[in-house]
C-alpha cells in the first residue's frame, strides 16, 4: 500500500451510486450494517455522498493512522462533531488547534495517574451501594443502572457533587439531544435544528435542563471555595492567551462547556461499554464462569482496589473483548483540509472521512471469527501482532480520550464489584438492538434479571 503522492489519482474510489443520506436517517435504518455492507463489497477506501457532501470511508490502519496521526493537522472534526457542540460547547472534545491542545494540558492533571487512582475507592464504594439495592428476582434496564452509576462516579470524583438523585433528569435529557443526532447530516441542518416539531423542540429544552445543572455547580463551587476537584480547577486557572496583562480566569460559558463535555462524554461512553458487557456475559455462561472463577481467586470475597487491576487478568480480556464487539464510540468522523493522498487515491479538500471502530474491530483480517464474542484471543502475542489501528475505541493521535485511564479502572472496578454479588440475565424476549447515535446505545435498553451470587 502506497502513501506517495506520485501514486495518487484523482479517480473515486468504488461506492454505490446513488446518495445515501435517506438510507441513514429513515426509520428502521441499520447504520451499522450499512457501513459493514460497504466495506465488504467495495473495499479499504469507499466513496459515496451523504447529500451534497462527499465522503471516504476508510477501513484499513494504515489508512486510519494517516488520518489520526501522520497528518492529523490536515483535518478537522467532522459534522457529527459540529452536532456535538449544540450540547457542549466549544470544550476538549469539540475544540480544534492551538484551542484543543491548550484545553487538554489544562484538563490533563485532574486524569494524571496518580491522581485517577484516588478516585478508586469511589467507584467501588458506589458501585457495591447499587449492588446492595438490587434484589433477587427484580427486572431493570441494567443500561439505566449503568448510566446512574457512571454519572454518580464522575460526579463525586470529577465535580465533588452527588448528582446521582439527578440520573433520571440527565438520563432522559441526554437521551432526548442524542436522538436529533442524524439531523446533523441533512442539508439545512441549522436551520431545521430551529423548528419546533416533536424531538427538536425537545432537544431544546433538555439542552436548557441540563445547563441549569452545571451553572448550579459552578454557583455553588465559587461560594464553597476550592475543594480539589476538576471544577475547583477550572475556577482557579487563568487563561494564557492574554500576553498584555494579567491573565484572565475562565468564564462560566468557557467552565460550563468542559464541565458539560467532561461529565456527559465520561460518564455516557462508560455506561454504555457497560451495559453491553453485562449483556454479552448474559449470553455466554462459559465465560461468565471464568470470570466468577478470576474474581473469587483474585478477591477472595473482598471488594476490589486499585491494587487488584494488575491481578484481574481475565476481567481486562472480557472488557477489552466487549468493546471490540460494541465499542461506545462506534465512528470517527474528520474533515479534510487540503487534498489527501490515501493509497492510491486523492481525498479532496472540504471531504468528509470517516473510520468506524465497530466495522474494522470485526474484521476478519485481523479477527479470526470476528463475530465470536472471545476473550482469551487478547493473549500477549495476539496484541503485540495486531496492527495499532484494528482496535481503538478510545480514538487516536492527538485528539485520543483524556479518560482513557479512568475509564479502564473504572470498568473493571465495577464489573468487579457487581459481579462477584450479582448474575444478570436478559429476559427472555426482550430485544436487544445496537443503535448508532454519537456513541453505540442499546436502543430498546437491556432488560435483565438480577440474581445473587452469595
Amino acid at each position: 500500500m502506497c502513501y506517495n503522492a506520485l501514486m495518487a489519482t484523482a479517480v473515486r474510489p468504488p461506492g454505490p451510486k446513488a446518495p445515501l443520506l435517506g438510507t441513514l436517517i429513515m426509520p428502521g435504518r441499520n447504520p451499522l450494517s450499512l457501513f459493514s455492507s460497504l466495506t465488504q463489497t467495495y473495499g479499504d477506501i469507499t466513496f459515496f455522498k451523504l447529500g451534497a457532501e462527499k465522503v471516504y470511508l476508510l477501513n484499513h490502519p494504515q489508512y486510519i493512522r494517516e488520518v489520526l496521526v501522520t497528518q492529523q493537522k490536515n483535518f478537522t472534526k467532522s459534522r457529527g462533531l459540529e452536532r456535538a457542540k449544540k450540547l457542549l460547547g466549544e470544550g476538549l472534545l469539540t475544540s480544534e488547534g492551538a484551542a484543543h491542545l491548550r484545553q487538554r494540558r489544562l484538563l490533563q492533571p485532574a486524569f494524571h495517574r496518580d491522581r485517577i487512582a484516588d478516585y478508586a475507592q469511589t467507584m467501588v464504594d458506589r458501585a457495591a451501594a447499587m449492588g446492595e439495592r438490587w434484589k433477587t428476582g427484580e427486572q431493570f434496564d441494567v443500561s439505566k443502572e449503568m448510566m446512574r452509576l457512571t454519572l454518580a462516579i464522575v460526579g463525586k470524583t470529577l465535580f465533588d457533587k452527588d448528582v446521582e438523585s439527578r440520573a433520571d433528569v440527565v438520563g432522559k435529557a441526554v437521551t432526548e439531544v442524542l436522538e436529533t443526532f442524524w439531523l446533523a447530516l441533512l442539508p439545512f441542518s441549522e436551520l431545521i435544528d430551529k423548528l419546533p416539531f416533536g424531538k427538536l423542540r425537545r432537544a431544546r429544552l433538555a439542552r436548557a435542563k441540563l445547563d441549569a445543572l452545571i451553572y448550579e455547580m459552578i454557583a455553588e463551587r465559587r461560594a464553597t471555595g476550592d475543594r480539589g476537584d476538576l471544577l475547583s480547577m477550572l475556577l482557579a486557572v487563568r487563561d494564557d492567551i492574554d500576553d498584555d496583562g494579567p491573565a484572565p480566569t475562565l468564564s462560566d460559558l468557557q467552565i460550563r462547556d468542559e464541565a458539560m463535555t467532561i461529565l456527559l462524554a465520561g460518564h455516557e461512553t462508560t455506561a454504555n461499554a457497560l451495559t453491553w458487557t453485562w449483556y454479552l456475559l448474559s449470553q455466554h455462561p462459559a465465560v461468565e464462569a471464568a470470570l466468577h472463577e478470576e474474581l473469587e481467586r483474585v478477591l477472595g470475597g473482598q471488594l476490589p482496589a486499585m491494587a487488584d487491576l494488575g491481578r484481574l487478568k481475565f476481567t481486562e480480556r472480557l472488557i477489552t473483548e466487549s468493546m471490540r464487539l460494541y465499542p461506545p464510540a462506534w465512528m470517527i468522523g474528520r474533515r479534510a483540509i487540503n487534498d489527501f493522498n490515501v493509497g492510491e487515491y486523492t481525498v479532496p479538500a472540504r471531504a468528509m472521512v470517516l473510520m468506524s471502530q465497530y466495522v474494522i474491530q470485526r474484521d476478519a483480517r485481523f479477527y479470526p471469527d470476528p463475530e465470536r464474542f472471545d476473550p482469551d484471543r487478547w493473549t500477549t502475542q495476539f496484541k503485540e501482532a495486531l496492527p495499532k489501528f484494528a482496535y481503538f475505541p478510545f480514538g487516536g493521535g492527538v485528539r485520543q480520550c483524556i479518560g482513557e485511564q479512568f475509564a479502564w479502572m473504572e470498568l473493571i472496578l465495577v464489573v468487579a464489584t457487581l459481579a462477584q454479588q450479582w448474575r444478570l440475565t436478559v429476559v427472555p424476549g426482550h430485544p436487544v438492538v445496537a443503535q448508532p447515535l454519537i456513541t453505540l446505545r442499546a436502543k430498546h435498553g437491556v432488560q435483565v434479571t438480577a440474581t445473587a451470587r452469595r
